[in-house]
């Protein structure tokens, strides 16, 4: 089976969104940065989707756009058919900077989004995803009282909580150690299987990438490009010690210039 796969989305599946033929450049005093050029890209329905490549390459960025933060110098990102003109609540961006409000709960945070719902309605989501990533016994607790593991979980909570169709992920377990990293990709694995929201989510982290997603879209440096779209063809839970884990994995590594050594 091919390593490497060109633009081509899962065989029927809908596409959710759809990146066409995408450049930014940042113009600063006299000085001008091209940070993507010409990306196309197309995710489905469903999907959990990373982008990888080196650090300062553009990832947030290109996600930024995605998200409507930024508006791209040219061409455009269509969600269900729809071109991206700016933020959409229906679509939630959690930040590389952990985002929870420290004044509020553990329930509090979770419950931000949801104030248009009657109140048991309300009470009940806030239930449903406080137990979802396992912070049963600290619906009172503030954030500084929490780990850094548990404040990722509840500001996976408060995103899910308000139903949107996507979710935006840059970087967010960057900040954390090894250990609780790779408790967090479990986590979240576990979510997206219980939820099957369509996820974009930012790393400069190889394993991280073939640990979590469908599909790998590898970003050249800046001014970034797509470079190639690998298909991880594994069932979770996935053996990081199997021979497909690895050639997928060691593949990137050569894919983007880096022998893998241990």
């Amino acid at each position: 089976m091919p390593l490497m796969e060109t633009l081509v989305k899962p065989v029927a599946l809908k596409t959710k969104l759809c990146a066409e033929r995408v450049d930014m450049v940042f113009h600063r005093d006299t000085k001008t940065t091209e940070v993507l050029n010409d990306i196309n890209l197309e995710v489905s329905d469903g999907e959990f989707v990373c982008l990888l490549g080196p650090s300062g390459c553009g990832k947030s960025t290109l996600l930024s756009i995605m998200a409507g933060f930024l508006t791209p110098t040219s061409g455009h990102i269509r969600i269900d058919g729809e071109v991206v003109r700016g933020p959409d609540p229906r679509r939630i961006f959690v930040f590389q900077e952990r985002g929870v409000f420290p004044w509020l709960t553990v329930e509090g945070n979770i419950g931000f989004g949801l104030f248009r719902l009657p109140r048991p309605e309300r009470e009940q989501r806030i239930a449903y995803y406080v137990k979802m990533v396992g912070l049963q016994g600290f619906e009172k607790t503030y954030p500084p009282e929490l780990s850094g593991g548990m404040k990722q979980r509840l500001e996976v909570a408060r995103a899910l909580a308000v139903n949107p169709d996507m979710l935006f992920l840059d970087e967010p377990f960057g900040a954390l150690d090894s250990i609780t990293r790779l408790i967090m990709r479990g986590e979240l694995l576990r979510i997206w299987e219980a939820e099957r929201k369509t996820i974009i989510f930012v790393t400069h982290d190889i394993d991280e990438a073939v640990q979590l997603a469908d599909r790998v879209v590898v970003m050249s440096a800046r001014p970034a490009s797509v470079q190639q779209i690998v298909s991880i063809d594994i069932p979770h839970p996935r053996d990081i010690s199997s021979p497909r884990y690895l050639e997928l994995r060691d593949g990137i590594f050569k894919q983007i210039g880096l022998a893998h050594r241990v």
